[in-house]
């Protein structure tokens, strides 16, 4: 990219800007999974808009939707008045999501972002309970605002809060200590001791698969074993499916293989199913126990990502035929990663369309990155330290650019490896020669 197109950029955007960094380049259209540059080169989506575009990029069903609804001059902004794009969401929704999963959920629509919606959920559990303290699970990510950046365990992102940060107690997650330390059966005893120095809580909020944490998946028996112990304890359980829902791992929510019903989702991000801004909180009418107003926000009527939400639902989720194509795809990324995994010994980490490799360092990881880029492939990382590489593609992703992008990414993968392979060598033969 030019000196000239960057200088506008750096001259009059904030240093907060991260992502171009990394992909120093302009974009300018795209489709599906294809973007393309303003200098004409085209480049393979595996980010999404960080989950935010599981149906692709400009969708022709949801885009022609939207235009139509636009030229007659649809009410684009309505607060929390009624409406009727609003209307048919909700009738959707309930008809195509909730119902057949036998859910009986209510609907907040909150401020539009992921991290509003942490909150709402927040400000519930305890009005709900009367108790104050969440239990959260370490490596877990639910947003900077400052409640739910209370809730978010990466401390370079805590740190810039510029206060303490209370009422929240971390808890292990699945698997932290090892495939043989149950991590329920110790917050059990922690909570059921009075002397344990934990207060009782209002909820658990967890993910079941912690896409900046570094993919780290929750089981099946852990996922119940939760929900359980959040009844047994007189807590809610809240489930963070902001990155996870909407079909990213397989099925519309990521929580439907345990078969749980958690008492609160958190939905954001490709609930609008074209990348609009849009969220909601998903509450147990039991627990609607919200005066009028008191979580509020501007944009909480976004209708135009009413309609395309609602094209979403339609176009993806009426049948199984969607659930049986994300399978396919599936398959097809955990194929590819077995074969770096054996061929590098680094481990495969994640679940559905949200996988990825745990490099040894977040030099090699960085340094697959850019080795990405230069082949024409958009990727992040995730983890504690940025070591595990996330491949996230549009859930739409053809079956041939899939391919292609696993390629790359694995060609990227083996060249760096086994640079970082010699290095090693390297080092261990001159760490010998000078011990000799």
């Amino acid at each position: 990219m030019s000196v000239e197109k960057v200088r506008t950029y750096e001259e009059c955007e904030s240093d907060v800007r991260s992502y171009c960094r990394f992909f120093p380049f302009e974009l300018e259209t795209a489709e599906n999974a294809i973007v393309t540059l303003s200098s004409g080169e085209k480049y393979i989506d595996f980010l999404s808009g960080c989950g935010s575009l599981n149906y692709g990029h400009n969708n022709n069903t949801m885009k022609e939707a939207l235009l139509r609804y636009i030229s007659m001059n649809g009410i684009a902004h309505t607060l929390d008045f009624y409406s009727t794009s609003k209307k048919s969401f909700i009738e959707t929704f309930k008809k195509k999501i909730l119902s057949p999963r036998k859910l009986d959920y209510k609907i907040q629509f909150t401020g539009p972002t992921g991290a509003n919606a942490v909150e709402a959920a927040l400000k519930l559990a305890r009005k709900v309970t009367g108790r104050t303290n969440v239990i959260a699970f370490t490596n877990g990510f639910h947003g900077v605002s400052l409640g739910a950046l209370s809730l978010t365990g990466n401390r370079a992102n805590r740190a810039v809060a510029g206060l303490a940060l209370h009422g929240v107690t971390r808890a292990p997650y699945d698997g932290y200590f090892g495939p043989q330390f149950d991590t329920v059966q110790w917050l059990d005893q922690m909570l059921t001791d009075p002397s344990a120095g934990i207060e009782e809580p209002a909820a658990f909020i967890v993910e079941t698969v912690q896409g900046e944490g570094g993919l780290n998946v929750a089981s099946i028996r852990w996922m119940r074993a939760l929900r359980a112990l959040a009844s047994k304890h007189g807590a809610l359980l809240i489930i963070d499916d902001v990155q996870a829902g909407c079909g990213r791992t397989g099925t519309f929510f990521s929580f439907e293989s345990a078969q749980i019903v958690p008492d609160i989702v958190v939905l954001a991000k490709s609930l609008s199913g074209f990348g609009l801004p849009f969220a909601a909180v998903l509450l147990a009418p039991q627990h609607d126990v919200w005066q009028p107003g008191e979580h509020n926000g501007t944009f909480r009527g976004n209708n135009h990502a009413f309609v395309t939400a609602q094209t979403a639902i339609d176009n993806f989720w009426s049948d199984d035929s969607f659930t049986q194509s994300i399978a396919k795809n599936i398959k097809i990324m955990e194929t590819a990663l077995a074969k770096l995994q054996s061929a590098t010994g680094w481990p495969s980490k994640g679940r559905g369309m949200m996988q990825g490799l745990c490099c040894p360092t977040y030099e090699i990881a960085a340094s697959i990155r850019a080795r990405c880029v230069q082949t024409g492939l958009i990727l992040e990382l995730c983890g504690p330290c940025d070591e595990t590489i996330k491949l996230m593609p549009p859930l739409t992703i053809e079956e041939s650019v899939l391919h292609d992008g696993l390629e790359r990414f694995s060609e990227a993968v083996l060249s760096v490896g086994n640079l970082a392979a010699v290095s090693a060598k390297v080092r261990s033969k001159e760490c010998t020669t000078t011990l000799g």
